[in-house]
């Protein structure tokens, strides 16, 4: 791998996700929300993930939203740079040293990409409920950062 070291802090958002908590909300909001209300958790994306992200939101409401829609995604992600036909998720979260995916996607959330995935790269895909569920700070603060947990850090709303 090229990248940072692999961290449970690290998450890529797929397309669909990203798209759902623009135009939905709900369960995608809620997953992205426990990201971006803290400073010490990366969501790693490359454009090509961005680019996949603004044409669903696009095409599902509006250019101009899609447009500023993925502004503010490029300037809250980490950016990743991965070949040109790789599954964008898949290939941020490896060269991004992320060990989460979150997915709508039954081809990447379903058993058997689980285990296949589990052979080849240290990542769990999950979809935003199961990783709202899944996903604990408190319990993760200590081994990422270190100390004891304070809270989040910033309003989910403000980025």
């Amino acid at each position: 791998m090229t990248g940072p070291e692999p961290s449970p802090a690290r998450v890529v958002a797929d397309a669909d996700v990203l798209a759902a908590d623009l135009l939905v909300g709900g369960p995608t909001r809620d997953a992205l929300d426990v990201l971006r209300e803290h400073s010490w958790t990366t969501l790693v994306a490359s454009d090509a993930l961005l680019d996949d992200a603004e044409a669903v939101a696009a095409t599902l409401a509006d250019s101009d939203l899609a447009r500023d829609w993925r502004e503010r995604l490029a300037a809250w992600r980490e950016p990743v740079s991965h070949q040109s036909g790789d599954q964008p998720a898949l290939a941020s979260a490896y060269r991004g040293g992320a060990m989460q995916v979150i997915s709508l996607d039954p081809a990447l959330t379903g058993p058997g990409a689980a285990a296949e995935l589990r052979d080849r790269l240290p990542v769990s895909v999950r979809e935003p409920r199961a990783f709202a569920t899944v996903f604990s700070p408190e319990r993760l603060y200590p081994e990422v950062v270190g100390g004891e947990y304070p809270g989040p850090d910033r309003e989910p709303r403000a980025w």
